[in-house]
């Protein structure tokens, strides 16, 4: 895959084809966006597979139910509802995911992430592959009729759909933030420290200003970038780390009233991480992610400036390809857990 490119020519797609879509060519996918995923900790999730008839009118009648029951469903008129199910039953296929749980949020967004991560490769690989995709996360199908026919477990968490299928015309690019704009580096001026780290902060800028191609609806742009380049001072780093080598880039998320909005926006910092792991495997450099236990801890918070209305959505550790702290793979992940209907 041509990274770079599919990252910024991606977009998302609403009127497909009818054209059926290969299970076979789904099934590939996935395995492959799997394996493009890593990071710390073993995410647990599964995938529905919507692409016969009979599959996607059930989804849509479900998806709509709390519509239609609503007092702003009794007002619309019976041909948007029409069209709104028309639009799922004649979309080749849809994808529902969802993430298992977990009693921390630490660790419930441990799998939150990596399920939206995961998304975001197959969304990559399917338009190398000629497929365009719509994430549908509206708060307007969350239901216990659309709960029922994904048959959400307890201790699972609704991730998204995504609708799939061929496509003639993608709508044109929009204008991104440069990363630059929402840009703190730590520790000096987070050039290059030692001869060991060799991360300076426009190498970084360059690969977030192409990671920030990332799927976010409305275009909101919901991250912060918090680079402490490690070798300067205590400040820098963790009370929980000695090693000044190490270089972090803290990726912060925007924490809106809104808990839909909430969702979305982690959603999409995840999205860029994502490209930005995919994108960092061009350079000389490691990359290791992970939610580390001292980001809900107040006093290293505050060591990094993260404001109330924040949470880190990951942190990066950054070093040198040769450097054998970061010679560790990340552990497997399990098989896809896929059920076709």
């Amino acid at each position: 895959m041509n990274v770079s490119t599919t990252i910024r020519e991606r977009r998302t797609i609403r009127k497909f084809k009818p054209t059926p879509i290969a299970q076979e060519l789904i099934v590939s996918l996935l395995n492959k966006a799997i394996g493009l995923y890593e990071a710390d900790g073993t995410p647990h999730w599964r995938c529905l597979h919507y692409s016969t008839a009979g599959a996607r009118q059930r989804l849509a009648e479900s998806m709509f139910a709390k519509i239609t029951a609503s007092k702003l469903g009794k007002l619309l008129p019976a041909k948007m509802i029409d069209l709104l199910t028309k639009q799922v039953t004649t979309t080749p296929v849809h994808l529902v995911f969802i993430a298992a749980s977990a009693d921390s949020r630490r660790q419930s967004d441990e799998h939150y992430a990596a399920v939206r991560s995961i998304m975001q490769c197959f969304q990559l690989l399917g338009w190398e592959s000629g497929l365009g995709m719509l994430w549908y996360t509206d708060p307007l199908i969350a239901s216990e009729s659309l709960y029922k026919e994904i048959g959400l477990r307890e201790g699972e968490r609704f991730a998204g759909i995504l609708h799939v299928g061929r496509f003639e015309k993608a709508p044109r690019a929009r204008k991104r933030t440069p990363a630059d704009k929402n840009w703190t580096a730590l520790g000096g001026n987070g050039g290059p420290h030692s001869d060991r780290l060799r991360i300076s902060s426009p190498s970084l800028l360059e690969l977030l200003n192409e990671a920030a191609w990332a799927p976010n609806d409305g275009l909101r742009e919901p991250w912060r970038f918090i680079y402490a380049a490690g070798g300067e001072t205590a400040a820098t780093r963790p009370a929980s780390s000695d090693d000044a080598s190490i270089a972090r880039l803290l990726i912060v998320a925007k924490e809106e009233s809104d808990p839909h909005k909430q969702e979305e926006d982690f959603a999409a910092v995840c999205c860029l991480i994502q490209n930005f792991q995919l994108l960092a495997k061009s350079k000389p450099w490691h990359v290791r992610r992970m939610i580390p236990s001292w980001i809900d801890d107040q006093e290293q918070r505050g060591t990094f400036g993260i404001r109330p209305q924040e949470r880190i959505a990951a942190v990066l550790e950054l070093g040198p390809e040769e450097n054998v702290r970061y010679s560790n793979s990340s552990p497997a992940l399990p098989p896809l857990n896929i059920t076709h209907l």
